[in-house]
């Protein structure tokens, strides 16, 4: 079951002064996160991070390079890069040295449709899809096989899904592959010196990855939902949130204290879940990444949707999950439903988890201190285990608005 990630109620409390983590240093933290959630050492996960951030200008030149037979690209665990391209050409694989890592790059070849040819089918036939099924179905991509992805449940499920994975195809005239609705099986694949600490963090500040709180006007209850980024228009400093938590919200301190943040706007539509409250103790460029908020990383860089890969490993920080790290499933989603006011473009990223709970919405999605989006919705399993979530990439914040980052040291 696929779902916003707002949650009705509640409060914490602690000091408010903290550590400030920079790259170096959160980056340590995220690969010893991903050694506990995928096995393996510490060490090989911060390779692998880095290697990570090094290959982007790599496969950005060849997505252009191949880009009439370009049908996937994603990163294999290791930080090795997978090609598949159409026809029956072969590339020769290569080994690029992309700054202090030395990258693999293999090609595999005899895809059946492109990536923009199965982009097209989404677009073309989203709606007919929809009308075929019982509930609207999540769509994706998947960049290691090829193929349009159509995540089903329910009676769907349990109807002749071969019948219906070929009228699909049929319909789009690319690859089809159903999935469940609460996991899209085959999707993955199978420490350093720290920079001196910068000064402690000391409050009032509304940092990204913390509690906000506020009333709907419809039930009246009040919810809670997780700050992402700062952000300016230039003469103002905001936070952002999701689109679909409520206009009127209170920041929540770490101790106690409550800080009212002004409804500027909320883009809701297609490719967008975003909402921007005015506070001026967002200029700080800082966001809580651990579950315990006992630390903040300072924002140093951003990475948009183009620059994000099948295999990248990025993790988040929710109100009501805390901190975790996992890779990235599809960075051409569309949620099911109606959760973009109508049937959503597949312009979302989905992840693998392994963690999300309701109050999460809006929080920060990140690597190290680079900002990659905001966390809009997921999906559960039956037993309302996550699932994988999904978020909006950083780059669709609304126009006039800018990210608020700090030199890197």
């Amino acid at each position: 079951m696929l779902s916003l990630l707002a949650l009705a109620v509640a409060s914490p409390a602690a000091a408010q002064v903290w550590p400030v983590q920079r790259e170096a240093e959160a980056l340590a933290v995220d690969a010893a996160e991903v050694a506990r959630t995928e096995g393996g050492t510490a060490e090989a996960a911060l390779a692998e991070l880095r290697a990570q951030g090094a290959s982007v200008a790599l496969t950005e030149w060849i997505e252009g390079a191949y880009r009439d037979r370009l049908a996937g690209l994603s990163l294999d665990s290791g930080g090795d890069v997978s090609v598949l391209l159409t026809g029956r050409k072969p590339v020769a694989d290569m080994m690029v040295q992309a700054g202090e890592a030395t990258v693999a790059v293999r090609f595999r070849t005899g895809a059946r449709a492109t990536r923009d040819q199965l982009l097209a089918a989404i677009r073309e036939h989203q709606a007919a899809i929809r009308a075929m099924l019982a509930r609207p179905p999540a769509l994706g991509i998947d960049a290691r096989r090829g193929e349009l992805v159509v995540m089903i449940g329910g009676a769907d499920a349990a109807g002749d899904r071969e019948q219906l994975r070929k009228r699909i195809e049929r319909l789009t005239d690319v690859p089809v592959r159903l999935a469940p609705a609460d996991r899209p099986d085959g999707l993955l694949a199978g420490t350093a010196a720290l920079d001196a600490p910068p000064s402690p963090l000391v409050g009032p500040v509304v940092p990204g990855g913390s509690r906000v709180v506020g009333p709907d006007p419809v039930d009246g209850r009040r919810y809670i939902c997780t700050t992402g980024f700062g952000v300016s228009d230039g003469a103002r400093t905001a936070i952002v949130t999701a689109a679909h938590c409520p206009d009127t919200l209170e920041h929540i301190a770490t101790d106690g204290s409550r800080i009212p943040l002004p409804f500027v706007g909320q883009w809701g539509w297609g490719f967008q879940d975003v909402q921007v409250n005015l506070s001026p103790l967002a200029d700080r460029a800082v966001f809580f990444a651990d579950t315990a908020r006992t630390q903040v990383r300072q924002v140093e860089r951003q990475r948009g949707r183009a620059a994000t890969r099948v295999g990248d490993l990025v993790c988040h920080r929710g109100e009501r999950s805390g901190y975790s790290c996992a890779r990235v499933l599809m960075t051409d989603f569309a949620p099911s439903g109606d959760l973009c006011g109508g049937a959503c473009l597949p312009m979302w990223v989905a992840v693998a988890g392994p963690s999300c709970r309701g109050g999460d919405s809006g929080g920060p999605i990140f690597i190290g201190t680079t900002a990659i989006g905001l966390l809009k919705g997921s999906s559960y399993r039956g037993d309302r285990s996550c699932g994988f979530y999904y978020y909006m990439p950083i780059d669709y914040l609304p126009e006039g608005w800018r990210l608020l980052t700090v030199p890197r040291p």
